[in-house]
């Protein structure tokens, strides 16, 4: 991010700066470098405003996941995918606390808990790093789990709808349908490719073989946090293909559908802590709290990439580069001014997040606009791969991560061709 960043800013300054110095005044008008200038001030005036337009709409949806979360929602969706997960990962024991902490962190991910994903994904690491007999070097099990998160299984990608209402979309929820039938792809792809590349990706020594390796370590008992307790087989698989079902039933009738989720959510998660017993007002003001601090956090980032992307704007670096890859991208539904969107998301977390939010932001796209939906789903079907091979990695000292990064960056592809192919038959004008 900081080669990235500096990229930005160097080329942005440097392209003004030739324009001022090559260039000829115009009584009235303003120089290259007061439009740079002026650029930075309000970039860096309105990621805030953003920012702060955002605290309420986070603050409500986080409120609304922690009534599901105490509610017990989690565990349910935990039973439903064990009998899944057994079978994907048959290397790992069933009664593995590695198990459970996997179970757990895609649960929270389909829910769009990621606070709650990311301590849950650390501990499955350090697990499955128990298991493995060649300490550093990422196991087959690993590079899995690695390979699904970063494809981003989520069903309710609720910080961008959030984002998308404070920037005033009259849809916020639209991008539902496009976002499941991508994040789709690239889970699906992202298991296969794992697969497949393992066979290409072998570790000499006793890695080789994991199933027979693991067998002789004894399985630690099941973590606190974990019900032992799983659905049949058969009830995981009608759940799977009820969510299957949904992708033609969004597609279909998704301008029918959007409009009832917000207050749908709302009204079933409500209804849900009341029948499990919580405690519905305190419950959503403990989420609302952690949104609020969520909403502050991302100020900076906000400021940081939104100034750099404005000050590339105002500088004209950006209309020749939108000029030059719009040729080419724009006839295969990537429009140029996307572009970038694409190419940031799997590198940051952040700077993705400040190039989303501002293009929403511009006045001549804005939220509702096909590139606007595109880059919403782009934003909502895929994770930061290198982020997340960083920080679960780091956890355990693994140096030698396989084939983790290609099957990561191969599911980002098909997420990212999903993304183009739904929002081409939703939203293209």
């Amino acid at each position: 991010m900081n080669i990235i960043i500096l990229l930005i800013i160097g080329i942005s300054f440097g392209f003004a700066g030739f324009r001022q110095l090559t260039g000829t005044p115009v009584n009235g008008q303003s120089s290259p470098m007061d439009l740079l200038s002026a650029a930075m001030v309000e970039s860096a005036k309105g990621a805030v405003d953003l920012a702060i337009g955002l605290v309420g709409v986070m603050t409500l949806f986080l409120g609304m996941m922690k009534v599901a979360e105490a509610g017990g929602l989690l565990t349910i969706m935990a039973r439903l995918i064990r009998p899944l997960m057994v079978r994907l990962f048959p290397d790992v024991p069933p009664e593995h606390p590695a198990m459970g902490a996997m179970i757990l962190n895609l649960s929270a991910n389909v829910l769009g808990l990621g606070n709650a994903a990311t301590p849950f994904g650390i501990r499955a690491m350090q697990e499955l790093d128990k298991l493995n007999p060649c300490k550093g070097t990422a196991t087959n099990a690993m590079a899995l789990f690695l390979a699904i998160n970063t494809s981003s299984v989520t069903l309710l990608p609720t910080g961008v709808i959030a984002l998308r209402a404070a920037a005033g979309s009259a849809d916020p929820a639209a991008i539902l349908p496009t976002t499941l039938f991508a994040t789709l792809c690239s889970t699906t792809v992202a298991i296969i490719a794992a697969k497949i590349f393992s066979r290409w990706s072998k570790v000499e020594g006793p890695g080789d073989d994991p199933t027979t390796t693991q067998t002789d370590i004894p399985a630690d008992p099941a973590p606190e946090t974990m019900d032992d307790k799983s659905y049949p087989y058969w009830v995981s698989l009608l759940a799977l293909g009820l969510l299957l079902a949904l992708v033609p039933l969004t597609v279909l009738y998704g301008n029918l559908i959007s409009p009832w989720v917000i207050p749908g959510l709302l009204c079933f998660f409500l209804i849900f802590g009341l029948i499990r017993g919580v405690k519905v007002y305190e419950a959503l003001v403990e989420g609302g709290k952690e949104g609020f601090q969520v909403a502050l956090r991302i100020i900076p980032y906000l400021v940081v990439i939104l100034t750099a992307v404005g000050m590339l704007r105002a500088s004209g670096a950006m209309d020749i580069i939108v000029g030059f890859l719009g040729k080419y991208t724009a006839p295969l539904g990537m429009p140029a001014e996307a572009l970038p969107m694409a190419l940031m998301r799997p590198l940051s977390g952040s700077g993705a997040y400040g190039i989303m939010a501002a293009l929403i932001k511009d006045p001549a796209i804005g939220p509702d606009s096909y590139t606007g939906y595109l880059v919403c789903t782009l934003q909502g079907c895929t994770e930061t791969t290198f982020y997340v091979l960083a920080v679960y990695f780091g956890a355990v000292q693994v140096r030698r991560m396989r084939h983790s990064l290609a099957a990561g960056l191969t599911a980002d592809l098909f997420g990212i061709m999903g993304a183009v192919a739904a929002c081409l038959y939703l939203f293209k004008p």
